[in-house]
């Protein structure tokens, strides 16, 4: 993504981390403007990440967590695909530190969550619209160690940490 325009994020967490991301307009303008419109509209303030997988990724940016009623879905408007399979030319590779948009089985499903890669996950290349990585090896780090919790299940959710992981909120600098 060398020469890429790129604009800047940070996720910060209740507990004190930060995550630094670059997100890249040029290949997944779409996913950037929602991420970036969600993010200055603190959409995502107070969201958790609910599905932590070692070695795999973290995914938030849909739920709060509620200690007694759980996890409770924040929703928003869908937007299309921006993957090869869905017709969009995105060069991204889910490698470790990557930033992409999760979805359902549909192609243009996508609303707010997101996930962060824990370790290279190639076959999600072409099937996931990738759209930036974290900004440096402090930043991945963070998300490698979020992907350790330990977790458990709730209702028909599983892999929930035990230990919520909030987001405070995610600013942008364009």
């Amino acid at each position: 993504m060398e020469n890429a325009k790129t604009i800047n994020a940070t996720i910060e967490f209740t507990d004190g981390n930060v995550i630094k991301l670059e997100l890249y307009p040029e290949y997944a303008p779409i996913s950037v403007a929602n991420f970036v419109g969600l993010a200055k509209a603190h959409f995502y303030d107070g969201l958790c990440f609910h599905r932590v997988i070692d070695g795999f990724m973290i995914q938030g940016g849909g739920f709060t967590w509620d200690e007694r009623r759980g996890l409770i879905q924040k929703s928003a408007n869908t937007i299309k695909g921006e993957f090869k399979s869905n017709g969009v030319n995105n060069p991204i590779k889910h490698e470790k530190g990557v930033i992409s948009m999760a979805r359902t089985m549909v192609k243009d499903s996508a609303s707010s969550q997101f996930f962060i890669c824990v370790a290279d996950t190639p076959h999600l290349d072409g099937e996931y619209a990738a759209f930036g990585k974290c900004a440096d090896e402090a930043s991945i780090k963070v998300a490698v160690k979020y992907g350790k919790a330990k977790t458990g299940r709730w209702q028909q959710y599983s892999d929930i940490p035990f230990n919520p992981i909030v987001i405070k909120t995610v600013t942008v600098a364009e």
